[in-house]
């Protein structure tokens, strides 16, 4: 139990350096109000945590942190402007209804901050998918003058980018403060599937589902501008790392992480070719829920078999010396 629960610090940390990097390149285009909006969600997560945990009569401890990472998490798939009472709103509904009512993190079925997404989603759907402009930066209590909308949104409309490679690879372009830095995501992918922090089945599962169906049935005329923007766009590569790939959250064997992250990633890409719906794949991840728990439960069940194997080969030839004595 002690060498689970070092893994899960050791997994949490690595999970929160990737996101404060993100962060800090989100403080680069977006300024202070960014960082405030993290502030405030890393904030309310925490005491929504140590009052939902007194109410179930247990302790705050160390291990419960890992409410500030999907709270961040969370943060980065906001436009950076997002209203404070919202986001407080949203990370109240991940904490207490997707997480703690389920059981707390020992039985987590689902991202909490994808279910709180998809809920923000329902009810603030303009607040949700407006943005600034990169390098407009405005203030903590301002209200943003101009909001337009995502690149990933008209590239879904009109199949066109407007930006440069380096552009996207930098995240110079409008989305989610923390979903559009391409570079640092992949960057963040490589580092957390090395240190077995996030599944690697389920990413490259993911990844593998998105990129092949842009390639067979392309988005636009060019297979090749297909791939890249399919990937790059509606917060593919931020979902892969921080919630499909979610160890908590996606099966243990690579094997069937693989087929599970394939799934969302054909799924949602196809929502998107045919209905345009922005930022598909969280929708799609929470609505795979059963899948993961589907995967979860044959990997128990094969566990068990593989356990009750050798106790059975112990008591066969047990049972026939005690014949042969009888007779």
């Amino acid at each position: 139990m002690l060498k689970k629960a070092r893994k899960e610090r050791h997994i949490w940390l690595d999970i929160m350096i990737t996101l404060l990097t993100l962060e800090l390149m989100s403080y680069f285009y977006y300024g202070i109000r960014s960082v405030v909006l993290a502030c405030v969600c890393i904030f309310t997560a925490l005491v929504a945590e140590i009052v939902s945990l007194r109410f179930m009569k247990r302790k705050f401890t160390a291990d419960d942190l890992n409410c500030t990472s999907d709270a961040l998490i969370l943060a980065l798939m906001f436009p950076a402007v997002m209203n404070y009472k919202i986001a407080a709103i949203a990370v109240l509904f991940a904490i207490v209804a997707a997480k703690n009512v389920f059981g707390g993190r020992w039985n987590m079925i689902f991202s909490p901050a994808a279910a709180a997404y998809v809920f923000v989603l329902t009810s603030w759907d303009r607040e949700l998918l407006q943005y600034t402009a990169p390098h407009v930066k405005t203030g903590v209590f301002e209200t943003p003058a101009v909001l337009v909308n995502s690149a990933s949104h008209t590239f879904d409309l009109t199949g066109t980018m407007d930006h440069t490679d380096f552009e996207i690879l930098l995240g110079n372009f409008s989305g989610p403060s923390g979903a559009v830095s391409i570079l640092l995501l992949a960057v963040a992918a490589v580092v957390l599937m090395f240190r077995g922090s996030i599944s690697a089945g389920a990413f490259i599962g993911m990844i593998s589902g998105t990129g092949f169906f842009a390639v067979v049935t392309p988005s636009v005329a060019s297979r090749s501008d297909s791939l890249k923007y399919s990937l790059v766009t509606n917060m593919v590569l931020f979902a892969a790392i921080y919630i499909v790939s979610d160890v908590r959250i996606a099966p243990k064997r690579n094997y069937y992480a693989f087929f599970y992250g394939l799934f969302i990633g054909i799924i949602s890409y196809v929502l998107v070719l045919t209905s345009a719906k922005e930022n598909a794949v969280v929708i799609v991840s929470v609505l795979f829920t059963p899948i993961a728990l589907g995967f979860k439960n044959l990997e128990k069940r094969i566990e068990l078999a593989v356990k009750e194997e050798p106790a059975a080969a112990e008591a066969a030839p047990a049972s026939g010396e005690e014949a042969a004595v009888g007779d």
